[in-house]
């Protein structure tokens, strides 16, 4: 994975919205924090792996693969909030022995974690753990790096229209 590009790409966005917002003096680390929340909610909701009592099937990939990009936004924007863009990170994913909806667990109960600590080793956990739900999903690397680019565009265009 690409991660140093996507640390660039990330911290341009960022950079853009706190500019248009006037937020470049604000702390946004919890807001950020809530937002990746919300977007893991979002996408579990699109994998449907909790909702034991339907029969309706999962969206379509494409559908998980754009929410899962979005969690991919903020994890990145929460490694640049603590600094840790400009270190060389290495992530180690491997298979995950949990099932999909204990693996979305774990990413919440990482995120508090991480929130609490903001060390690297807290981030690359988390991170870690998202990559491997990634796996489960069926992603691979490449599509994930490809969906980032396009929802980055998408980020931006948003911005310009006033989203």
């Amino acid at each position: 994975m690409q991660l140093e590009k996507l640390f660039q790409m990330q911290k341009a966005l960022d950079a853009y919205i706190e500019e248009m917002h006037g937020l470049q003096d604000e702390d946004l680390f919890n807001r950020k924090i809530l937002a990746l929340l919300v977007e893991i909610g979002e996408l579990a909701n699109e994998t449907r792996c909790f909702k034991f009592w339907s029969v309706k099937p999962s969206s379509a990939k494409e559908v998980i693969l754009e929410e899962f990009v979005d969690g991919v936004h903020f994890i990145l924007s929460l490694g640049i909030e603590c600094g840790f863009d400009g270190q060389q990170m290495e992530l180690n994913v491997h298979t995950s022995s949990l099932d999909v909806t204990d693996q979305f667990l774990r990413i919440y109960e990482l995120i508090s974690i991480f929130q609490k600590a903001k060390n690297l080793m807290s981030y690359k956990e988390l991170f870690e753990a998202y990559l491997q739900l990634a796996d489960q999903l069926g992603f691979s690397q490449l599509e994930m790096e490809q969906a980032y680019f396009q929802k980055n565009e998408v980020n931006y265009q948003r911005q310009q229209n006033n989203y």
